[in-house]
């Protein structure tokens, strides 16, 4: 990074693309700054799930927080509505994270899905809380992505969406990156810098989350290419 950001923004292109994941291997590079998960969807009482910020936690050993849990595993806007719940907006989350600056140096925020999940209900996404953010803060955003056929478009759409809000992204981190890639991975993953213009900064193995805490922090620095 060309300055040191004190807010690091993590997103993904899809659900399921090893944010999680990626969160964890950032906390260890970036040495453990705390972590922040504005809102967390899916965990009912009972199910035994396993929250993003406990395994960002047990993985890297990074301080956490999170602001909102929800039963369903559905947008945060959906599952709120769906529960006649009230959620906290996307400015009440950036005044927090502003005041969680005041304790620490750096603070990593795991967003919910895509760029564009709804995190409140009136409206407000990941784009406009990294955009309220950096008014006053420098701020960093990853973008987490497959390495399989179809990742090309969905970057590039993540990409346009932060530049259209005066940000340019810090990185791409493909996800996982499988054991035996095909062609399209293969290429893929020169091809993600060359159609973006976006620096790919750390490739993760497939099932890196399966390694003991230990290993995944002796690991995860090789992951980044700077």
């Amino acid at each position: 990074m060309s300055t040191s950001p004190r807010v690091v923004i993590v997103t993904g292109t899809d659900t399921d693309v090893g944010k999680t994941i990626a969160t964890a291997a950032l906390a260890v590079h970036l040495g453990q700054p705390l972590v922040v998960k504005p809102a967390q969807t899916g965990i009912a009482p009972g199910n035994g799930e396993e929250r993003d910020i406990d395994v960002v936690a047990r993985l890297s050993g990074a301080p956490t927080r999170q602001f909102v849990e929800l039963e369903d595993p559905l947008a945060p806007d959906t599952a709120a509505r769906l529960r006649d719940v009230t959620i906290p907006s996307v400015q009440s989350h950036a005044t927090a994270i502003r005041h969680l600056l005041a304790d620490h140096p750096t603070v990593v925020v795991e967003g919910a899905g895509g760029l564009l999940v709804r995190l409140d209900t009136d409206g407000g996404t990941l784009l406009d809380l990294a955009a309220d953010l950096a008014k006053r803060e420098p701020v960093a955003v990853y973008v987490v992505t497959r390495a399989g056929l179809g990742t090309l478009n969905h970057t590039e759409l993540t990409v346009q969406a932060l530049r259209h809000a005066g940000l340019e992204p810090a990185g791409l981190v493909i996800g996982s990156w499988p054991s035996e890639p095909d062609q399209a991975s293969e290429l893929n993953r020169t091809e993600l810098a060359r159609v973006t213009g976006v620096p790919v900064v750390a490739v993760l193995p497939a099932n890196a989350g399966r390694l003991a805490p230990e290993e995944f922090r002796a690991q995860a620095p090789a992951w980044f290419t700077s």
